[in-house]
């Protein structure tokens, strides 16, 4: 009998809440995010009927704001690594199957960018792009594809040794269907791991750049500018920053554990081959 695999059961189990939340605010919201109420502000979670999470300075409610930001960070979580992924696994894939100069300087330019931290390079990438919501997409899509292309670059290069490959290029298959019919089924499984990771650090980097004022603007709602404006009023009123900074652990912990359970299975299906 097979053990379960708790990676990806607890991190489906904890993307699914945060995909519902996301889906639910298209359909209901207890309140309107960013409509402000002084006379009901600062009111502690369960302290008046409704307010399931109680509201912020301003009087809006924490529960629609947290809902509405799941939206936020998915959408830059997702189309940021998608397009980060798919240019670089274009410059890996290309750069593994031309090789000679265009290879090398394709991959030392990638090497720069994987020489800076993320989060330094998202930063970086903000200031010259500008700061906001496309802005963070921007950057954290370029600072994505470094780790995409050196993925690409190094299991096509391993996969060459292959005998279906080999046989391949012996028949003078071109370098299209190379691609698609003999080396996708091998690096489909580690690109799926690695979105999943991806995903996870980006919502992260977005929550700092929000959190800092280079993400998402007030009025607008980000888990990670809830933190930010919270952070003056943590001593007297702590659960401001609970709830944000909860969603936001749940998220990343839940991509994360989803790529681990991924890599989990691609690792047993290798012991089993």
């Amino acid at each position: 009998m097979k053990k379960p695999n708790w990676n990806l059961v607890l991190g489906c189990a904890l993307l699914l809440i945060v995909i519902a939340a996301c889906l639910l605010s298209f359909f209901y919201l207890p309140y309107p995010p960013n409509v402000m109420d002084n006379a009901h502000a600062y009111l502690q979670p369960g302290q008046a009927a409704g307010h399931l999470l109680g509201t912020d300075q301003y009087g809006r409610d924490i529960l629609s704001r947290i809902m509405v930001g799941s939206r936020t960070v998915l959408l830059i979580g997702f189309v940021s690594v998608s397009g980060g992924a798919v240019c670089g696994c274009v410059l890996g894939a290309s750069a593994a199957m031309i090789k000679g100069i265009y290879g090398s300087i394709v991959m030392r330019a990638i090497e720069g960018l994987m020489a800076f931290p993320g989060t330094l390079l998202a930063l970086m990438l903000v200031a010259v792009v500008g700061r906001g919501q496309w802005g963070a997409i921007l950057a954290i899509g370029i600072y994505t594809i470094a780790p995409f292309a050196r993925l690409v670059y190094t299991l096509i290069l391993e996969s060459e040794s292959l005998l279906c490959i080999k046989a391949a290029r012996s028949f003078g298959t071109g370098p299209l269907r190379l691609l698609s019919h003999y080396y996708l089924p091998v690096l489909l499984p580690r690109l799926l791991t690695q979105f999943s990771a991806s995903v996870g650090s980006a919502i992260m980097t977005e929550a700092a750049l929000s959190f800092l004022g280079l993400g998402v603007q007030p009025p607008n709602a980000s888990w990670g500018l809830m933190l930010s404006e919270a952070k003056q009023y943590a001593l007297l009123y702590p659960y401001l920053a609970v709830a944000p900074g909860a969603a936001i652990f749940m998220a990343v912990l839940g991509f994360h554990l989803l790529s681990d359970g991924l890599n989990d299975i691609l690792i047993t299906r290798r012991s089993e081959q």
